[in-house]
C-alpha cells in the first residue's frame, strides 16, 4: 500500500508521547489519518536541509482532525 500524506499542525499525545497528524489518501482514494512521533532520513542524506526545511510546512487541521482530543490512549 502507498500513502501520500500532509503534516498539519495538530499535535495529539498518544500514550504519552507526542504525535503530530498527517492527514491524506491511499491510491485508492480512501483517506487516512497518520499519527507521527518521529521522522527520519538517512545519516547522510545530501538533502537533508531540504528535507527539514519541507518538514517545518504544516497545514491547519482539516474539521475530522481538529476533531481528535489532545490525549488519546490506543490498545
Amino acid at each position: 500500500m502507498k500513502i501520500t500524506i500532509e503534516s498539519t499542525t495538530k499535535i495529539v499525545e498518544l500514550n504519552g508521547v507526542p504525535a503530530r497528524i498527517w492527514e491524506g489518501e491511499t491510491e485508492t482514494g480512501i483517506k487516512v489519518h497518520c499519527f507521527i512521533t518521529r521522522i527520519a532520513i538517512e545519516k547522510n542524506e545530501p538533502r537533508a536541509d531540504e528535507f527539514n526545511n519541507d518538514l517545518q510546512k504544516q497545514k491547519p487541521p482539516t474539521a475530522a482532525i481538529e476533531a481528535y482530543s489532545y490525549r488519546m490512549f490506543l490498545d
